[in-house]
């Protein structure tokens, strides 16, 4: 029997990434976004719920959020649920759904210079459409000539 563990979010980050380096070298950022639903309930009266997300980013996606993302950003976020169990201060047990993000779209808003496309190096496509001149490269995009050569000096997060 197939099983799908698949989540879409789109929010707002309520802090900056906290990014941490492994010994084997590995960064992984962390950090929670808000998604709020707004409606009017039965009595007329505007009603907003907000949730918070925790989000876990690996390896190239780490580096661009270390980079690119703050408070107030707002993201798209592709990832997958997973349920994470510990034991507190106290000795309590606990237990967290954690999202690990394997792909993160910043959709410039505030604190943003624009938008960008950035994919974990998990094998899924990306979209094919083209892009006008002042998006961001895309993961899987052919790499121009200039860079080729090892030209490190730029400031791309790929």
């Amino acid at each position: 029997m197939a099983s799908v563990n698949k989540v879409i979010l789109i929010g707002n980050l309520g802090s900056d990434p906290e990014v941490r380096y492994l010994e084997s070298g590995s960064a992984v950022a962390k950090f929670s976004i808000a998604t709020t639903e707004a409606y009017t309930n039965k009595n007329g009266e505007r009603v907003e719920n907000t949730e918070w997300h925790r989000i876990e980013l690996w390896e190239g996606l780490a580096k661009v959020a270390e980079k690119y993302l703050k408070k107030g950003n707002s993201v798209y976020i592709e990832g997958r649920l997973r349920t994470d169990n510990w034991t507190d201060k106290e000795g309590q047990q606990r237990s967290g759904v954690t999202i690990r993000a394997n792909s993160m779209t910043l959709l410039g808003g505030p604190n943003t210079g624009g938008s960008g496309d950035h994919s974990g190096n998990q094998g899924h496509e990306q979209s094919s459409a083209p892009r006008s001149n002042n998006q961001a490269p895309r993961a899987n995009d052919p790499i121009p000539p200039s860079m080729a050569a090892g030209n490190d000096d730029d400031d791309l997060p790929f």
